[in-house]
């Protein structure tokens, strides 16, 4: 019985050690980058623009405005990745979102005021 056991966990101790291999022969990219906000539905709708097939994680923090994100940098860019946080309304230190779908977003989530980010 120990032996089957053992065997089950050597078994997924390799299954493990290849997904990470193939995983790993993607180029995944982490980097952090800034994304303007200010609360819960921000940061769902930031985290929600980037549930891509590209993208394997991305968590953004409300308090210092960091979206820290993991991708395929083979198959997508950095700027591509700002762009969609822009497209759903999330300013980035590189890219604006458009004046129609900033203004559209809830009350609670403006976050531009009259000074500079």
């Amino acid at each position: 019985m120990k032996t089957t056991f053992y065997t089950s966990i050597l078994i997924i101790a390799l299954f493990s050690i290849n997904s990470i291999n193939a995983f790993a022969g993607e180029s995944v990219k982490q980097e952090k980058f800034k994304v303007f906000g200010n609360c819960g539905m921000c940061k769902s709708r930031i985290e929600k623009s980037l549930k891509i097939s590209e993208v394997t994680f991305a968590q953004w923090d409300k308090e210092t405005k960091m979206l820290t994100v993991a991708y395929n940098a083979k198959a997508i860019t950095s700027d591509s990745l700002q762009k969609l946080a822009a497209s759903v309304g999330h300013d980035t230190e590189k890219y604006k979102a458009s004046d129609e779908v900033y203004n559209n977003l809830p009350g609670c989530c403006l976050y531009r005021t009259n000074k500079a980010h």
